[in-house]
């Protein structure tokens, strides 16, 4: 991002005339929130209809849903989300509300038990690494902060991570035990890993024999426009290269149905789903059932799903692009920021100035626009360049999205000037 050049004079003629409009702001007392990726009142009210359950509380089978039992989940359920999670329906478990939990519980099983292929559990080692493409989710980073696990940053391209990177340091270092990914509108670039990513993922030499890569397809049916992004079959290339036990792959309908009530996925192969369980029955006796079962009556099967999340979409397309529109109004051309068009997912990345990223969000802060924390997108809350900044539309109502985004560009335009004059200055 280059900005264009100005003279000195010029610069602080646009610092002040920020300033002046970052001082109207904060005089008026906002109070607006793009924090975290959250539905909206109005996404969540597309699926009141859920809390009915109407009918026998029994599966396809005659089985008693209201027992104990049934720990790969209801069977109807996961016949909706095979074909999207790309997982076939035997080796895929429908369980709790959270794919954030089951993720956690992999690492835990992990570090406690030999995963297939592993010569010995994870807390064994003298040290476990884990491989996060940036930017990425400050969850997963979360994660391995809890477990002691190292992160190891491999810079995204349009196409996924890095693979020339991440080829070597998987096959140079048997310490790297898993790779973070989320291939489809990923958080919070919006990317969507190519079919040759895919295919590199799966076919890699690993130092590791237990290598994983935890594959958060948490958007695979976030759309926002009508031509839905299609990645490779992850689990399908590992068979195919000879590491059929290499992905872990993981969804929800967090974003789909209830946030707090939905239910999560965990799909991988034959032995992996063996050793899942094997594990995971000594944790629980069976997921919620009857929360499953409203599921499927409330889906009704894939193709309710996509109508579903076509609703979705309507409610949140329009906020995407207002968002990009006056991002495009105030600070088009400037060369001070840039930032993601996505075609699906939460998040709108924004990239400012190298060294900027963290005095804009406490610049918003001041005039009351809470952003998530500069840093939050990569490893230990550190962005080396200062730049990125995680914009999350879909829960304020249009008028404060506009807002608030109107708001950021003042702050933008305000520090990045200021930060250009003093260099210009030195």
């Amino acid at each position: 991002m280059n900005a264009p050049a100005s003279t000195i004079e010029e610069l602080t003629a646009q610092r002040d005339r920020a300033s002046q409009e970052h001082a109207t702001l904060v005089a008026r007392g906002l109070k607006l929130d793009l924090t975290r990726g959250k539905p909206s009142p109005r996404q969540l009210d597309l699926t009141n209809d859920l809390v009915q359950v109407d009918g026998p509380l029994t599966s396809a089978d005659g089985t008693d849903l209201r027992n104990y039992g049934g720990l790969q989940g209801l069977r109807e359920l996961r016949e909706i989300f095979s074909g999207e999670l790309q997982v076939p329906v035997e080796q895929l478990l429908a369980a709790g509300n959270s794919s954030l939990e089951l993720m956690h519980d992999a690492l835990v099983f992990a570090q406690l038990g030999t995963v297939p292929g592993g010569e010995r559990r994870w807390v064994d080692e003298p040290e476990v690494k884990f491989l996060c493409p940036v930017p990425g989710y400050d969850r997963h980073f979360a994660l391995c902060e809890r477990f002691g696990i190292t992160m190891v940053q491999v810079p995204m391209t349009p196409d996924g991570p890095d693979m020339d990177v991440v080829e070597r340091l998987v096959a140079e270092d048997p310490a790297v035990k898993g790779i973070w990914c989320v291939p489809k509108y990923s958080n919070p670039d919006g990317t969507v890993y190519s079919d040759e990513t895919v295919r590199r993922l799966a076919a890699m030499r690993t130092a590791a024999p237990d290598f994983r890569i935890f594959w958060d397809n948490a958007y695979a049916v976030h759309h926002l426009t009508d031509e839905p992004a299609e990645i490779a079959d992850l689990l399908a290339l590992c068979a195919e290269h000879g590491n059929p036990d290499r992905a872990f792959v993981f969804g929800s309908t967090s974003k789909i149905t209830f946030a707090g009530g939905g239910v999560a996925f965990f799909g991988s192969s034959p032995a992996n789903v063996e050793w899942w369980l094997s594990c995971t029955s000594k944790r629980h006796i069976g997921p919620d059932k009857i929360n499953q079962l409203r599921h499927v009556r409330f889906l009704r099967d894939a193709d309710g799903l996509r109508e579903h999340m076509r609703q979705h979409a309507a409610l949140i397309r329009p906020k995407f692009e207002a968002v990009d529109k006056i991002l495009t109004e105030e600070l088009g051309g400037t060369g001070l920021a840039s930032w993601t068009k996505p075609a699906g997912g939460y998040f709108i990345s924004l990239r400012v100035l190298d060294g900027c990223a963290r005095a804009v969000v406490a610049k918003a802060k001041e005039a009351g626009i809470a952003l998530t924390p500069a840093g939050a997108t990569h490893p230990y809350g550190d962005d080396p360049t200062d730049s990125v900044i995680r914009i999350a539309p879909t829960f304020p109502e249009q008028a404060e999205l506009e807002e608030a985004i109107k708001g950021l560009a003042t702050c933008v335009r305000l520090v990045c000037t200021e930060k250009l004059l003093a260099d210009r200055q030195n």
